[in-house]
């Protein structure tokens, strides 16, 4: 039997780690950031009436240009943006693979910011673009200052940035992206899968769209919209981007199941969305808590907590662990972070975190 080590695989390729979230099968779950609340049963109802309406022309190819969804996904933006604006794909990590295949590639790069969503640099490398690590201001910020000083050290072909950035939770000022978008004649990404999350009435980078052709804002279904396991993702960009992507995408790329059952799901929005102020409620209640526990938890714009003062980050998880509770170790030294759940599931989190602390 071969090893990876014994094929002729790519040289850039060698020694790399592939993502590697644990997949543990325990009562409380909270460590992929996931919307652990389930879909309301009315949706649920409807979706499945989709689906059932579509397999009956399922011998046919879907629709390539999935029309009917970015139309949906327009109207659920809004702000005036049409299907024109609007390109999707299996989850957003397809998008940002496409973005890199489309803009990046050998002999080119894409700065990031780490600590950050860590399959930006997985990408990277799979379409082999130079992966290059800017420094991050301290409470893990980036101010305009340091975003454009880091463009024009390393002259980057795209930057990426992550608002509210995983692992973190903290938000990125619009000044920033701004900024950045000023200083260099690339291609600038705002990845906000957790956008739905921030502060009422915080403007998001989709406001920046307007007169930025080089700017793409990228979101996805996996968190507020409770479907993860459907992978959709989906991009706000000037229509110029989406042609782009259509130079690399795969033939027929979103299935006819997908596009029906994420059709069915934006119907619902409002009642999806009831979902969000519960998880918010939740992540506030983890915040207050942690905080009066000892722990260092940052102010959070997403559905997640990273907290420090942890002495052993790596035995607390295994306690947890231990009391049928994942959480996520990120490898950050004397820091954890904890998805927030249902008000059962954050309770079950902050009553092991009470009887470990004291």
């Amino acid at each position: 039997m071969s090893s990876l080590a014994d094929l002729p695989i790519r040289d850039d390729l060698r020694g790399l780690s592939p993502y590697g979230a644990p997949e543990l099968k325990v009562a409380v779950q909270l460590n992929v950031n996931e919307n652990t609340h389930p879909i309301p049963e009315d949706v649920a109802r409807s979706i499945i009436e989709a689906l059932a309406l579509e397999l009956l022309s399922v011998n046919r190819y879907p629709d390539r240009e999935f029309l009917a969804l970015r139309d949906s996904l327009a109207r659920y933006l809004g702000g005036g943006l049409s299907r024109d604006n609007v390109w999707a794909a299996n989850g957003s990590n397809e998008i940002l693979q496409q973005i890199l295949q489309a803009f990046g590639g050998p002999g080119r790069s894409v700065l990031g910011f780490p600590p950050t969503y860590s399959m930006h640099p997985i990408i990277a490398a799979g379409t082999g673009t130079e992966w290059i690590a800017g420094v991050r201001d301290a409470e893990y910020q980036i101010s305009p200052q340091t975003a454009v000083e880091w463009i024009e050290r390393t002259s980057p072909d795209l930057v990426f940035f992550c608002s509210p950035n995983n692992p973190t939770g903290t938000a990125l000022s619009l000044e920033t992206i701004a900024a950045a978008y000023d200083a260099t004649p690339g291609i600038v990404v705002v990845d906000e899968a957790y956008a739905e999350f921030g502060h009422a009435g915080e403007p998001t980078a989709l406001s920046l769209l307007p007169g930025r052709e080089r700017l793409i804002v990228t979101r996805t279904m996996s968190k507020a919209f409770a479907f993860a396991g459907a992978r959709l993702g989906y991009l706000a960009a000037d229509p110029a981007i989406s042609d782009a992507l259509r130079l690399v995408r795969l033939p027929y790329h979103l299935s006819s199941l997908t596009q029906a059952a994420a059709v069915a799901a934006l119907a619902h929005a409002p009642e999806m969305l009831a979902m969000v102020d519960d998880i918010k409620v939740q992540r506030d209640r983890i915040e207050t808590t942690l905080r009066t526990l000892g722990y260092n938890p940052f102010p959070s714009a997403s559905n997640f907590v990273l907290f420090g003062g942890v002495p052993d980050a790596h035995r607390l998880f295994e306690q947890l662990l231990e009391r049928d509770i994942i959480i996520r170790d990120l490898g950050i030294p004397g820091h954890l972070r904890v998805s927030a759940g249902t008000a059962a599931e954050t309770t079950a989190f902050l009553d092991a975190m009470r009887d470990l602390t004291e």
